[in-house]
C-alpha cells in the first residue's frame, strides 16, 4: 500500500510538474532564457537547496544569477521582512524618506571602500541593475558635460538601451570599445601581466592620441570581474592603471559591482582587492537580499542633478531594503568576504584536476566564489599565436598555491612566448555539461563570449560539506560528457544559451 501510495504521489507530482512547464512555454515570450535550459519548477528553496514540483532536490549553483549571496530564505533576510510586514510600515514610498531606508543607507555606507563612504551620494533607481547603470552613464554626462563613454570587450551591463550599448555585444556602437585583458584568450597573443599591459598602453594611446576619433569622454565603465564575458578578473595593477589614466584626464571611472559586490568575490566590494576607489559605484543583486532593488553610488562633486532628473516609480521598495540591510551587516558581520576568498581558494585549485584530467576542460579561473570552468573542442585546431594555454586563473594566489606576484589580479600564468593558441570554446559541450549536471541534481550557469563556460555563483552561506557535493557532481558531469562524445550533440536551438539578466 506505502508504495502504491508513493507511486501515486510522484506520478502526481511530476504531472503537475510537466503541466506547468506546458503552460509557460505556451503562455510566456519566447525571451524566456533560464527555463529553457533549466526546466525544472521550483517550489520550496533553502540555502543552497531547491526542492522542484516533481519532488527532485537540487543544489543551487546559480544563485539567481548571484542574487542571493545568503541562499535562500536566510533567516535573517525572513526576519527583516516579517519586522516590516508586520509594523504595517507602507511597502512603496518613492523617494520619501524611511526608518527602513535610513537603516539601509547607514549599512551601505558603512561598507563602501574607504575614500568613497565619508562624500558619497546614494540614488535609487528601478529595480534591476540595468536601470542603475543608465542612471550612472546619465549621471556623468550631466556632470561633465560630454557624451561619450568608454567600455571593454566582451563585458554586460544589462538589457536596456545604454546598458546594451556599453556591453560587449552591442550592435549598434555608441561607445569607445576596449581591450579587457584576460589570460586564456589574450587579444595580443601573449597573456598575463604583458598582456594586461598592452591593453592598458592601448587604452592611454587612444585618450591622448588627438586623431584617435575618440573625444574625451564623459566616464569609463568596467566589471572589476567580467561574469557574462567568462569569469575574467581584472588584473589588479591593470585596475590601479585605469584609475590612474581616468583620473588623471578627469574621467569619471563606474565600476559595475551589480554580480561582484556584497562579498562575492572575496572582498565585499570586488574594486578592494585592487585598493581602487570608483568615482561611481552600480550596485543591485545581492544588495537587495534576494529581493529587486538597484542604486548608483556617486562623488558628492557629482550631484548636479536637478531634482527630478532621474527616478523610478519602485525605487521605494521597503522589504528590499529592509532584507538588504540585513543581508550586508550579515556578510559584513560574520567575515562572508573572507569565507568566500578561503573557499574559493579551495574550489578552484579543485576544479584545475578537471583540466589536468580531461583535454575538453581549456581553463579554470575565477575570484572568491566566482568561478568558471570554460570547456573547449581539443580535436578542433588550436588559435595560432595567442599565447601557451596554461590554465591558471586564481587572482587569489598562483596555481601551485604561492601568494601571487603583484599583479595579482592577473588571470594567469602565462610567461609571454607566442605559442599555439587555445582550443576553440566548445558551447555545445557546456550546455551538454549543464544538462548533466542538472541530472545530477545541481543547477550551473553557462556564460561566456560562446556561452563555452559553465559558471558556478554559490551563496556566501555554502558549507564546505556542501562544496565537496557541488564539486563532485561538476566533476562527474565533466567526465560522463567527456565520455560519451554524443553528449556534445543535440543541444535543441531553444537551449542555446543567451543574455538571461
Amino acid at each position: 500500500m506505502t508504495e502504491s501510495v508513493t507511486r501515486e504521489t510522484f506520478g502526481g507530482a511530476r504531472a503537475a510538474h510537466e503541466g506547468i512547464l506546458t503552460r509557460q512555454s505556451a503562455r510566456e515570450s519566447r525571451a524566456r532564457t533560464y527555463a529553457r535550459a533549466l526546466p525544472i519548477v521550483p517550489v520550496r528553496a533553502r540555502g543552497l537547496t531547491i526542492e522542484g514540483a516533481d519532488g527532485r532536490r537540487y543544489l543551487d549553483c546559480l544563485s539567481g544569477a548571484g542574487t542571493l549571496a545568503l541562499g535562500h530564505n536566510h533567516p535573517v533576510v525572513l526576519e527583516a521582512i516579517r519586522k516590516v510586514l508586520d509594523s504595517g510600515a507602507p511597502l512603496s514610498v518613492l523617494d520619501l524618506a524611511t526608518p527602513v531606508k535610513d537603516a539601509f543607507v547607514t549599512e551601505l555606507f558603512r561598507t563602501l571602500p574607504p575614500g568613497l563612504a565619508d562624500r558619497a551620494r546614494v540614488q535609487f533607481c528601478g529595480p534591476a541593475g540595468t536601470d542603475a547603470v543608465e542612471a550612472a552613464l546619465k549621471l556623468v554626462r550631466t556632470a561633465t558635460g560630454r557624451t561619450g563613454v568608454l567600455a571593454f570587450t566582451g563585458a554586460y551591463h544589462g538589457m536596456t538601451a545604454g546598458a546594451l550599448a556599453a556591453s560587449g555585444g552591442a550592435g549598434d556602437v555608441r561607445v569607445a570599445r576596449l581591450p579587457y585583458p584576460q589570460d586564456y584568450r589574450c587579444p595580443f597573443g601573449v597573456g598575463g601581466p604583458r598582456g594586461a599591459e598592452l591593453a592598458a598602453r592601448w587604452t592611454e594611446s587612444l585618450l591622448d592620441d588627438p586623431k584617435s576619433g575618440v573625444p574625451l569622454p564623459a566616464g569609463m565603465i568596467l566589471e572589476p570581474v567580467q561574469g557574462e564575458g567568462g569569469v575574467h578578473p581584472a588584473p589588479d595593477d591593470w585596475l590601479r592603471r585605469m584609475r590612474r589614466l581616468t583620473a588623471d584626464r578627469s574621467i569619471p571611472l563606474i565600476a559595475d559591482e551589480i554580480q561582484t559586490g556584497v562579498g562575492r568575490t572575496g572582498a565585499f566590494w570586488a574594486v578592494e582587492h585592487s585598493g581602487v576607489t570608483p568615482d561611481v559605484m552600480v550596485l543591485s543583486k545581492a544588495i537587495g537580499g534576494s529581493l529587486p532593488l538597484a542604486v548608483v553610488v556617486y562623488r558628492d562633486d557629482l550631484d548636479v542633478w536637478e531634482p527630478g532628473a532621474h527616478a523610478g516609480t519602485f525605487r521605494g521598495n521597503q522589504l528590499a531594503m529592509a532584507a538588504g540591510a540585513a543581508t550586508l551587516a550579515h556578510v559584513r558581520e560574520n567575515a562572508l568576504a573572507d569565507r568566500a576568498r578561503l573557499l574559493g581558494t579551495r574550489m578552484l585549485t579543485r576544479l584545475r584536476g578537471l583540466q589536468d584530467d580531461f583535454a575538453c576542460v581549456g581553463e579554470v579561473r575565477g575570484r572568491g566564489l566566482m568561478i568558471g570552468v570554460e570547456m573547449v573542442d581539443p580535436e578542433a585546431e588550436r588559435s595560432p599565436g595567442q599565447g601557451k594555454p596554461t590554465g591558471s586563473a586564481d587572482t587569489t594566489g598562483s596555481r601551485d598555491g604561492r601568494p601571487a606576484g603583484p599583479d595579482s589580479g592577473a588571470t594567469g600564468g602565462r610567461d609571454g612566448d607566442a605559442g599555439p593558441g587555445p582550443h576553440p570554446a566548445a558551447p555545445v559541450l557546456a550546455a551538454a555539461v549543464q544538462r548533466a549536471c542538472l541530472e545530477r541534481g545541481l543547477i550551473v550557469e553557462l556564460g561566456g563570449r560562446h556561452a563555452g563556460v559553465v559558471r558556478l555563483l554559490p551563496p556566501l552561506t555554502i558549507t564546505d560539506e556542501q562544496a565537496e557535493a557541488v564539486l563532485d557532481r561538476l566533476a562527474d558531469a565533466v567526465a560522463a560528457v567527456a565520455r560519451d562524445p554524443s553528449g556534445r550533440r543535440g543541444v535543441r536551438p531553444d537551449q542555446e544559451s543567451v543574455r538571461k539578466d
